[in-house]
């Protein structure tokens, strides 16, 4: 017999929308794929230098417990330039990835029962960390108010058995950014309440002007003490096959991720760490600004294009690189004598009818919305959601 939390990784396995999405992209050339994680780039040129050192210098050692002290120093230095605080290596864990950050959040703050307050669409990882740990994700409602929380309803969702906020700035999947007051409220909420704040920032180095990302510490650093950030480079510096990122608060907390982190996955990679770490230490943030301009271009492009949409409110795509479509107005509008269709059917079609891989807002939670991934090359996105509008103007 198997344990009974093995139940739990079938409902929450959301690999299957990209698997059939991949799967027909690879089985023609017709099919473009809008479901990526990722920006489609090369390697970052001092990552790729950083890489080479560590190899001709044999590194090929497990490193120590934490893991490396040096690159958790670095890691530190830009947390205190981000949050005008000082930081310090014991208060950051490098992780493999942002999904192993949430897990050893999860697991070392959360009981059995303990409920933690997830804004919906939200990210798969959100509910699916809290449940493994034994907790209970509670779901709060954002579309009526442009996927922004509103406080009041977070605070009314608050019980005895409340232990944590998610707060998911830039969000993915809706690209909406949380702005000074809204972050202000919830810090003030976590402190009358004493709740937690797991900010997850991963999408932080893409924010689209006017609009402008904020880590909740630059504007209320009184909740320091009961914050934990999560953060990956899989983005910022498009390494999502590197899968390295970081945990970051208080020293207490980093602790006990660490000892969880030993017994479970230990460190990340030993010349991933290296490669980052010659990266950080360069100070070379051209890679990165090339990067930005790459998706302001395809945002602007991609806005564009669904701005031809009918029915269908043009996305605001604040910060990151997705474009969250909002279906519900138009399938109520275009609601016939048949079976009522949902985000599903709508991803079928674009996949089948327009040639186009999308992701269903169902696996954020989510039944009227649709993801599109713009962190591919101009040429694609044009064709893509040209195509897409296209279908969806004549939805029949």
């Amino acid at each position: 017999m198997l344990a009974e939390r093995t139940a739990l990784f079938k409902r929450l396995d959301t690999a299957a929308a990209w698997t059939a999405a991949k799967a027909a992209a690879a089985s023609t050339e017709h099919i473009i794929d809008l479901t990526a994680e990722e920006i489609r780039s090369d390697l970052a040129p001092m990552v790729r230098e950083g890489t080479i050192i560590a190899i001709n210098r044999n590194i090929n050692r497990d490193t120590e417990i934490g893991p490396t002290t040096k690159l958790r120093e670095a890691i530190a230095r830009r947390i205190s330039s981000e949050t005008g605080q000082p930081w310090s290596r014991d208060e950051v864990a490098v992780t493999s990835g942002s999904k192993h950050a949430l897990f050893n959040a999860a697991m070392v703050l959360l009981n059995p029962g303990d409920e933690v307050l997830i804004p919906v669409p939200h990210w798969t990882s959100f509910p699916a960390q809290v449940l493994l740990a034994g907790g209970v994700p509670i779901f709060i409602e954002t579309r009526d108010n442009n996927y922004v929380p509103k406080p009041s309803d977070l605070a009314a969702a608050v019980t005895s058995r409340t232990k944590a906020i998610v707060v998911n700035t830039p969000n993915n999947p809706t690209g909406t950014i949380y702005d000074c007051e809204t972050l202000t409220e919830i810090a003030q909420l976590a402190a009358e309440r004493d709740l937690w704040i797991v900010f997850d920032e991963c999408y932080g180095a893409f924010a689209h002007a006017p609009h402008t990302h904020h880590p909740i510490l630059s504007i209320a650093p009184a909740a320091r003490h009961r914050t934990l950030i999560v953060n990956s480079f899989s983005k910022s510096l498009a390494l999502t096959g590197w899968q390295i990122g970081y945990l970051a608060g208080p020293e207490s907390v980093i602790d006990a991720a660490l000892a969880l982190q030993r017994d479970t996955a230990c460190n990340p990679d030993v010349i991933c760490q290296h490669a980052l770490l010659h990266h950080l230490d360069s100070g070379d943030d051209v890679f990165q600004q090339k990067l930005q301009r790459h998706v302001s271009e395809a945002r602007t492009l991609g806005l564009s294009i669904l701005s031809t949409l009918k029915s269908i409110p043009r996305p605001a795509a604040q910060g990151g690189f997705h474009f969250y479509l909002d279906l519900k107005g138009w399938r109520q509008s275009t609601k016939g004598p048949g079976p009522e269709f949902t985000a599903d059917d709508v991803v079928n079609v674009l996949l089948m009818d327009a040639g186009v891989a999308t992701v269903s807002g169902t696996i954020f939670g989510d039944s009227d919305g649709v993801r599109l991934s713009y962190g591919i090359d101009l040429g694609s996105l044009d064709k893509a959601l040209r195509r897409l509008s296209a279908t969806l103007n004549t939805w029949n």
